[in-house]
């Protein structure tokens, strides 16, 4: 096809602009109307930065590519701005006007007047200097709450909208299969259920401020190799389907969301962006998905250059638009002059481009970038003087007192106490000896995706842009009588001990010691966490083990605080601290949060979404792993962890009891029934999170040994009790038989009520009998709970 324009002026209202045709309708008109060059435009982004003054975004530099000449690419359009915002610190009422005059200047200069989708990275909040740093996904997980993390998103979602931005790049829906990843901070955890339904609600949240949401990395990613970033990914079709998938499959079906990434990893040798059966056989024809799908940055380029299953650019272009992928992100490379050039030798179809095109459209037009009366002028800024940008700065805040509730709130329920000997709550000690390498670093709590890591490194000349208390400072809140001595004895990843000496003789003259452990969120090897900072094993970074060690053999009580990334493993810690809070980068509020546990303030609520390793070898290794995956007589080595996957203390008791299974026997297609009393034998306020498992002991492929299929965050107070009964359907315990379908077997299984993976409080045995049933993606996926007030 050539690009010779065939657009008809008349009527004055192009159909593609008026709201009165439906939407297939008006972007079939504008695809028929647009040239190749004006279609592969919509099919990539820019990588912009806003301006600090107002003025029109920049291109940014990025090592890993060339410059782009913005100017010479906006006359045939532009599909995305990448990370305006996020990209380098600006005051967000400038980045806000910048975004608007750049918008403007992009619909001005291409015949349709078709205006960019401008994205951001929203993994903990926000992504721009300013906004709220909530807790990482991780800790979202710790709290058990999809609720709270809707409201969250929604938050998120809210910042993101008012001030131009239409997509953002969460949530992770990866799975947990090695710690030893550097990338485990941004997931939800170990169990595909607890990580399916923590991300759609993440999502809903986010779709529902009117935000397009981006599910990835779509599939695979966190299984790769020995935990390291991109490396090839080995598990089966299997474990693929039964693990890695599921939450994907939820978040299509539940949650309403509008992208999707591929992941960077190749499995099995075919590299997600190249894989047709992932992304349009099972992603568009199975699950029914109808958004669009979205390269991760420099994914489509890394074909040729990192995968090597294309010769050159033009052959990634069109190995991935073929598989599926519909946009090229961060900027343009593959889907340019390369592409054109396929298409123009007749090595690539146009009707790929169509289909990709149709799909960007379409998202544009249900935002509404293709109404005429569509307004550039974002919701922050809307009656707004704009011809004096100066008078702008500081007028739009991003860490609300709101947002900063919000945060504080998911902080609180995600700290997990694993272990207190009794010495917690904390009772007005006299002098506190507060060591280790994060009492005193406010960023000590934010993950590798907060602004103030992921850009402000490059920034040192910018403050913050938002509070960070350091545990130093929340403690002498907490406990204002105390007499606080704070000693870091060591760097979070060095080798030096020389600082040992004082931390021991602070802790000796102290009545109890905390000290503050954990990791240093980085990219690319600049951090013991985050993207690219993978571990050989999972001993703490740098000597902080060994100074967990002298500290313990001072003989004054030792609290040990984590805050990380990932679980690690804490040596003698696990059986001789007096106590151990675990948090994982949990935002600007997190030191109050955990100063709040260690003060008896706030009861302990978080459940781990990882299992804390008890030795730092031996991975990979989760909980869902079958009888010859955990400990056993044809192996020397014992994958116990320290701490299951669930587990959590509170400073109260609860007692589970008068256990009934009220329907023990259904058909495959049917639905079992059980029931259980929970009590609050305790004197304070606490909260249990019920979790269900599902134990299969006989199928026709190995099995975990459980696996979770429901959970419940009951709140009860000191004395009061309720009644939890549960409808579990059959659906729950499929799995993918030996011929690759999900199938429900007959025979006898057990439904487990428990306290952690290894804390089991009740178990009932139950029959499900019938022929063997095949179930699809239409299947249901949760069971029910029903509360009942009882007699305490």
């Amino acid at each position: 096809m050539t690009d010779t324009v065939t657009v008809d002026t008349e009527p004055s209202t192009a159909i593609w602009n008026d709201p009165s045709y439906d939407l297939p309708t008006r972007v079939d008109a504008l695809v028929a109307a647009m040239t190749l060059s004006e279609k592969i435009a919509q099919l990539y982004g820019v990588w912009v930065g806003a301006s600090a003054d107002g003025g029109e975004v920049a291109p940014y530099q990025h090592e890993m590519e060339d410059p782009v000449d913005l100017e010479a690419l906006l006359g045939i359009g532009l599909g995305q701005l990448t990370r305006p915002f996020g990209t380098a610190p600006v005051d967000p009422a400038l980045g806000a006007l910048s975004l608007l005059r750049s918008q403007q200047r992009i619909v001005a200069a291409n015949r349709f007047g078709i205006p960019a989708l401008a994205h951001e990275e929203c993994l903990a909040g926000f992504a721009t200097w300013g906004a709220t740093a909530y807790p990482v996904p991780l800790s979202w997980g710790a709290t058990f709450d999809p609720e709270l993390v809707r409201r969250m998103a929604d938050a998120i979602g809210e910042d993101l909208r008012r001030l131009g931005v239409h997509q953002g790049l969460a949530p992770v829906l990866d799975v947990v299969r090695d710690a030893r990843w550097g990338r485990v901070e941004e997931t939800v955890g170990e169990d595909p259920y607890l990580v399916g339904t923590i991300t759609t609600a993440y999502i809903q949240g986010l779709e529902n401020a009117g935000v397009v949401a981006t599910l990835k990395h779509f599939a695979g990613y966190s299984a790769s190799r020995s935990g390291r970033n991109h490396a090839p990914v080995s598990m089966g079709p299997r474990e693929r389907a039964d693990v890695i998938l599921p939450p994907f499959e939820m978040a299509v079906m539940e949650s309403g969301v509008r992208s999707v990434m591929h992941a960077y990893t190749d499995t099995d040798g075919i590299p997600s962006a190249a894989d047709g059966e992932l992304l349009t056989g099972l992603l568009r024809e199975t699950w029914g998905f109808t958004g669009t799908v979205v390269a991760d940055y420099f994914g489509i380029a890394f074909l040729h250059a990192l995968h090597g299953v294309a010769g050159d650019w033009a052959e990634a272009a069109a190995t991935a638009l073929a598989a599926g992928v519909d946009v090229e992100l961060p900027t343009v490379k593959t889907f340019g002059e390369p592409l054109r050039a396929a298409i123009a030798a007749g090595q690539v179809p146009e009707a790929l481009v169509d289909r990709a095109v149709r799909r960007v459209l379409l998202q544009k037009a249900e935002l509404g970038l293709l109404d005429v009366d569509w307004d550039p002028v974002p919701p922050a800024l809307r009656g707004v003087d704009l011809t004096d940008p100066e008078a702008l700065r500081g007028t739009i805040d991003l860490d609300t007192p709101g947002n900063r509730a919000l945060a504080r709130q998911v902080a609180e329920q995600a700290v997990v106490l694993l272990r207190n000997d009794g010495t917690l709550p904390l009772a007005r000690p006299a002098r506190i000896a507060l060591v280790g390498p994060q009492a005193e670093n406010g960023t000590a709590t934010l993950g590798c995706y907060s602004f103030p890591l992921h850009v402000g490194p490059r920034h040192p000349e910018v403050p913050l842009g938002i509070e960070l208390p350091t545990l130093a400072q929340a403690l002498r809140a907490e406990f204002p009588d105390s007499e606080i001595v704070v000693e870091l004895g060591a760097t979070v990843d060095g080798t030096e001990t020389t600082g040992f000496t004082a931390a021991v003789e602070a802790a000796r003259g102290a009545d109890v010691v905390v000290v503050a452990l954990g990791d240093r969120a980085g990219l690319f090897g600049r951090g013991t966490s985050g993207e690219g900072c993978d571990v050989e094993s999972l001993v703490l970074p740098g000597v902080q083990q060994q100074l967990l060690d002298a500290l313990l053999d001072t003989g004054t009580p030792v609290v040990v605080t984590l805050v990380a990334g990932r679980p690690y493993a804490l040596g003698r810690a696990v059986d001789e601290a007096a106590a151990i809070v675990q948090s994982f980068f949990p935002g600007e509020e997190g030191t109050p949060a955990i100063a709040g546990v260690l003060s008896g303030r706030l009861e302990p609520q978080g459940r781990l979404p990882v299992s804390v390793p008890r030795t730092p070898g031996g991975q990979p290794t989760t909980y869902l792993a079958a009888r010859l995956g955990h400990v056993n007589d044809v192996s020397n080595l014992d994958p116990t962890p320290a701490y299951g996957f669930g587990h959590g203390l509170s400073y109260t008791r609860f007692d589970w009891s008068e256990l009934t299974a009220e329907r023990a026997v259904a058909e495959t297609d049917g639905e079992l029934r059980l029931g259980f009393t929970l009590r609050n034998t305790g004197d304070r306020w606490g909260c249990e999170v019920v979790q269900l498992y599902a134990h299969d002991p006989v199928a026709s492929v190995v099995q975990p040994v459980q696996r979770l299929i429901g959970y419940l965050r009951v709140p009860l107070d000191a004395g009061a009790a309720c009644r939890i009964d549960v409808d579990v359907p059959a659906d729950l315990f499929s799995f993918t038989g030996r011929d690759g379908r999900r199938v429900v077997e007959p025979g006898e299984v057990e439904l487990r009520l428990s306290a952690s993976s290894a804390e089991v409080r009740l178990a009932a045995t139950a029959t499900l009998q019938g022929p063997a049933r095949h179930v699809d993606h239409t299947r249901r996926l949760h069971p029910r709970f029903t509360v009942t007030p009882s007699q305490g």
